[in-house]
């Protein structure tokens, strides 16, 4: 098995793009989210994503492939809202170790297939975890703002329920990733280190925050400077930002991020801003071009696509992310 630390050495790695944007063209059904299995459900399960990695397999593996074939080296897995407290939405708390195991297994079969027909390029499975759908920083309640709707310990045990699955279903790493509160995050990241010491592992981690708009900060408050911070006590493979902008607008933020980490730096933007419909127009060439300035200044690592974007976007970034070489950090033995 490669390692993912030698394969950063060698090249940039790319990341794959949008779940959400690819099953959007399946045009999935109430039916079809709840298959067989779920029929009778007494909840609404459309837009449960995560499901239908247990109803929908074919359709999860199918993406992953795509995703594959257009150059990605990493696949995340369908586990963004693989948590109790997000899965408490659709009164599903009690599928979250299936879902998050059989989301891996799907990937991780993929990924194995790929690997074996071509060798040179091995490619990985990241465990995706998302933020949860609850701050443990901020109140909800403006009229209370000493309110929280979850405390440290109730994300920490979720998140180690999700970490323990994904690992089990095969993930060679775990993402961190959408971070608006990184109080969750740490959360995420001290059940990520509980796990790794009870079964004397060591699996890589990959921290992505989320800069929410354009005075630079978290939803929580944070610079780039500070959230580096309070998360960088933690030995990371890679630490950078997702979501939330288009490439062209993330790079400042970018750039002072790979200025003060020796972590490897990773980014998967967005296909531009949302238009007044909520969608994403960025074009693959044009992405490529905002992306190809991260590459030309020496910022990243690990480079991919967040909302909006699609196997073409990822081909587009494949594409010019192999005429550069990785930003070089000194890696202590």
């Amino acid at each position: 098995m490669s390692n993912i630390k030698d394969e950063l050495q060698k090249r940039i790695l790319v990341l794959d793009g949008a779940m959400g944007t690819m099953l959007q063209q399946y045009n999935f059904s109430e039916e079809d989210f709840r298959g067989e299995r779920f029929k009778d459900y007494p909840s609404p399960l459309k837009g449960n994503n995560d499901l239908l990695s247990l109803t929908q397999p074919k359709a999860i593996a199918e993406i992953h492939a795509k995703y594959f074939e257009a150059g990605a080296d990493i696949v995340e897995t369908n586990t963004f809202s693989g948590t109790t407290i997000a899965m408490a939405d659709y009164d599903m708390e009690d599928l979250v170790y299936e879902l998050n195991f059989e989301s891996a297994k799907i990937a991780r079969e993929v990924a194995d297939k790929f690997t074996k027909e071509n060798p040179d390029q091995p490619r990985f499975v990241a465990g995706s975890i998302g933020p949860t759908n609850k701050t443990a920083s901020l109140s909800p309640d403006v009229n209370r703002p000493e309110y929280r709707a979850i405390t440290f310990n109730e994300l920490r045990i979720a998140y180690k329920q999700q970490v323990e699955a994904l690992i089990d279903g095969g993930a060679d790493l775990l993402l961190v990733e959408t971070i608006f509160d990184t109080l969750n995050a740490k959360a995420a990241l001290f059940a990520i280190e509980e796990v790794k010491e009870e079964r004397h592992i060591d699996i890589p981690i990959m921290v992505s925050g989320t800069i929410t708009d354009a005075s630079g900060r978290t939803l929580s408050g944070q610079t780039v400077e500070a959230f580096l911070t309070s998360i960088s006590h933690i030995p990371l493979l890679s630490v950078g930002f997702n979501c939330a902008l288009g490439a062209q607008q993330l790079k400042p933020y970018l750039q002072r991020l790979s200025n003060e980490t020796d972590f490897y730096t990773s980014a998967h933007p967005n296909a531009g801003l949302p238009n007044a419909f909520g969608e994403y127009d960025e074009t693959p060439k044009q992405m490529q071009q905002y992306i190809e300035e991260y590459l030309k200044d020496d910022l990243i690592n690990i480079i991919g696509g967040c909302c909006g974007t699609s196997p073409e976007h990822i081909k587009a970034i494949a594409d010019v992310a192999k005429n550069y070489k990785p930003r070089l950090i000194v890696v202590s033995v």
